[in-house]
């Protein structure tokens, strides 16, 4: 727990929404790094969306893993744990996806310039955010359809969010990592080779989520819809004002522009249809984590997502013709 309560102050001094006359109710919420995944909640905080609903959205910068339990515990409201979340819920976490901004996984394996394939990775050491996210998901599962064992015949280690993993490439401690936007793009620039794509493959990660607890749900559902319509606005913004978002995301991200439409374009392919996702993209998400789980069949759908709220303030929404 020490660690998260680190990751918290931390993130606190950095993302704390300005304060205002009016009193607003203060929401941690978990990311995983400063991400392109988490734009919407990014945009929706810059745009005064969660402002509107009185909420003071605090955006604190923690790995998946650990902001499961920091969102099991209490200590933040929401968590956008992504892939990461399923493992946990299918093991017995009470915690429901309710929001979904990603259906495309948004990584890519690159590896040191001599290895050409997958299959050289045998014997290899594969760096990971953390194990149990969802990179170490979809790697294990690319290396089993390849026949290969993750953690027996490819060493898999926990590297760190965003670039850290690139800079684990760099320095020679991994053979390869599975990276993210931009991650991805400076392995590019520095030579490193790619040998998967997995936003081109038949895959399906869940990324840029709302996560939250059957407790929370079912003692505040105003606020959790609250949250999600104001996330639903940051969505809508980002899918619709291209110029607009690339501006926001260069400050979130602290990159120039142009290196910025290249990731805005890279994403936007990947987004689900208003935050919400079908019970087929269900499905698919839970196939590369019900080994993992110890489980012969998944649970009921139903017991994994509830995307009702968002069908409801998209329903509003769209009543009211808004526009960002």
């Amino acid at each position: 727990m020490a660690m998260w309560r680190k990751c918290f102050t931390i993130a606190m001094l950095l993302f704390a929404a300005p304060t205002s006359a009016q009193e607003l109710v203060k929401i941690p919420v978990q990311i995983p790094a400063i991400t392109p995944a988490v734009t919407p909640f990014a945009i929706a905080r810059d745009r005064g969306y969660y402002r509107q609903e009185g909420l003071d959205v605090q955006l604190v910068v923690m790995p998946s893993a650990i902001g499961m339990q920091a969102l099991l515990g209490g200590n933040v409201k929401f968590s956008t744990a992504g892939g990461a979340g399923l493992l946990p819920i299918l093991r017995g976490a009470p915690v429901r996806f309710m929001f979904t901004t990603f259906s495309r996984p948004m990584f890519w394996l690159y590896s040191r310039p001599d290895l050409r394939t997958v299959e050289s990775l045998k014997g290899k050491k594969v760096g990971v955010s953390s194990l149990g996210s969802g990179p170490d998901s979809l790697l294990r599962e690319l290396l089993k359809k390849r026949g290969l064992e993750g953690g027996r015949d490819v060493a898999i280690l926990a590297v760190g969010s965003g670039t850290a993993r690139f800079f684990a490439l760099q320095a020679g401690s991994v053979d390869a990592a599975m990276l993210s936007i931009p991650a991805n793009l400076m392995a590019q620039e520095a030579g490193f080779r790619e040998l998967v794509s997995f936003i081109e493959q038949e895959w399906i990660e869940l990324q840029g989520t709302v996560n939250v607890t059957d407790q929370l749900l079912a003692t505040d559902p105003g606020l959790v819809e609250k949250f999600i319509r104001a996330t639903l606005k940051g969505f809508i913004h980002f899918r619709d004002q291209r110029a607009r978002t690339i501006e926001i995301l260069a400050r979130f991200l602290r990159t120039k522009e142009d290196a910025v439409t290249k990731i805005y374009d890279l994403m936007r392919p990947s987004l689900t249809q208003d935050g919400i996702v079908s019970e087929e993209i269900q499905r698919k998400s839970l196939e590369h984590v019900i080994d993992r789980a110890g489980l012969k069949e998944p649970p009921r759908l139903d017991r994994i997502f509830d995307y009702s709220v968002a069908a409801k303030v998209r329903q509003e929404l769209r009543a009211q013709e808004w526009k960002p």
